[in-house]
């Protein structure tokens, strides 16, 4: 199934002396082995695929002397295959388990770059958290991939035409006829419960059913409760447990902040901090955080002590949170909160993918921004809604208060512009 990703590989294929081994970090089964794998042998005459995990022993190869040289030798009578610049790709699955490895990067950045090394790891960021790790700063090229996209989602079930049409409305701000858009609303809604991750999307192309979703949402998640256990103490897990369990809970009030007493009574951001960064650097959760002003650069603004957090994918955060199919499938308004959660997850994950970080903007208790992100050198606000909707006051607070030179709307609205709002349909996030 055709990656965003794929493109980005490409480009670093052929940034011939200036590229330098690459890192793809993201959460587990997000699909990285896949695609290296599939980019490898679509592109490379040979292809050396080393997985720390499965193979522990594979970590010996590393020790002692880091030498470009005796590494590739090494890796040459491992696999059988030559190891030739520019032909053969090497890929490092599962780097995260053996930090001799990650080290190596440096050196054949500075002295073996004409190799093409590229490096997987699903916690990766969890180990880099680690004291101990040598991390190549500066002589790597990182990339995060991210579950499918709602356009990538169309690109799989055959649906690309729809997609350019999207993109076309999005640029120019012209309705699309009511056929296409009924289309696209009832396609996004089926996305919701597909979610993003490759397993999922790949039952859906199969079989055209939801019947199995929910199953692999759940190994999924089970996989991720699995690696707290792991790649954490017993009482860094607990808490991390507690987190992860608690999100649902924390999107499905009104001003979706995260709050520790949800946690435990008396739960402060002392005792859960590690927990929330645990779960943030392993790509399951995207944290978004307050900013105090709508100023250049929002990050000079942030508040920590105030944030919110997002499932990676809002399939899986559908089935962790219970929510029946048909109720989403539907697409009608009854009131619940929690498909405002689920409107609010989706345009976080896309923005994340597409780039962007995480910001809301709060003022005073009175006014309160979904999102506020950096586009085109200007500060841009954007509101979600789960449905139709035509007024919003802390929109109008915002854009009144910092002159933002237009505002977003994510609803369930055609494409359009006026007064100086730009309104997205909730299935064309992706083109923000």
């Amino acid at each position: 199934m055709r990656r965003k990703i794929t493109e980005q590989l490409m480009e670093w294929k052929n940034k011939g002396a200036d590229r330098l081994p690459l890192i793809l970090h993201g959460a587990r089964q997000v699909g990285k082995t896949y695609i290296l794998e599939e980019f490898g042998s679509e592109n490379y005459k040979h292809m050396v695929y080393v997985n720390f995990e499965q193979t522990p022993a594979l970590r010996s190869l590393f020790e002692g002397d880091l030498s470009p040289e005796k590494i590739i030798r090494h890796l040459e009578t491992y696999s059988g295959k030559p190891i030739i610049p520019g032909e053969t790709l090497i890929v490092f699955d599962e780097v995260q388990t053996c930090e001799r490895a990650l080290t190596s990067l440096k050196y054949f950045a500075e002295t073996a770059n004409e190799f093409h090394i590229a490096a997987a790891g699903s916690l990766l960021g969890v180990a880099l958290n680690r004291q101990q790790v040598s991390f190549p700063v500066g002589k790597v090229e990182m990339k995060i991939m991210y579950p499918f996209d709602f356009e990538e989602f169309l690109w799989a079930i055959g649906k690309a035409e729809l997609a350019n049409e999207i993109r076309k409305a999005f640029d120019t701000d012209t309705p699309l006829p009511g056929l296409f858009h009924d289309m696209a609303l009832e396609l996004y809604r089926t996305y919701l419960c597909v979610g993003g991750m490759p397993a999922a999307v790949a039952e859906y192309v199969r079989s055209g059913s939801l019947l199995n979703i929910s199953k692999i949402h759940d190994d999924i998640l089970n996989a991720y409760l699995a690696d707290m256990a792991k790649y954490a103490t017993a009482g860094e897990t607990v808490k991390i447990r507690t987190a992860f369990d608690s999100i649902p809970a924390q999107l499905a009030k009104d001003n979706r902040k995260f709050q520790y007493k949800l946690l435990a009574r008396g739960a402060r951001s002392s005792h859960f901090g590690v927990a929330i960064d645990w779960l943030s650097y392993s790509g399951i959760v995207s944290l978004c955080r307050r900013i105090e002003h709508g100023r250049m650069p929002p990050s000079a603004y942030v508040d920590l002590s105030a944030f919110k957090l997002y499932m990676a994918d809002t399939g899986l955060l559908v089935t962790k949170a219970r929510v029946p199919a048909h109720t989403i499938l539907l697409g009608t308004d009854d009131g619940s909160d929690f498909r405002g959660a689920i409107t609010e997850n989706n345009v976080a994950q896309a923005l994340a993918a597409n780039g962007y970080d995480l910001h809301y903007w709060e003022s005073g208790g009175v006014a309160e921004v979904d999102f506020v992100i950096v586009r085109g050198g200007e500060v841009i606000p954007v509101e979600a809604k789960s449905f139709i909707h035509s007024k919003s006051k802390s929109l109008g607070v915002y854009v009144k208060r910092y002159a933002s030179p237009y505002a977003i709307r994510v609803s369930a609205r055609n494409f359009g512009l006026e007064g100086g709002i730009k309104s997205v349909p909730l299935y064309a996030v992706f083109a923000i």
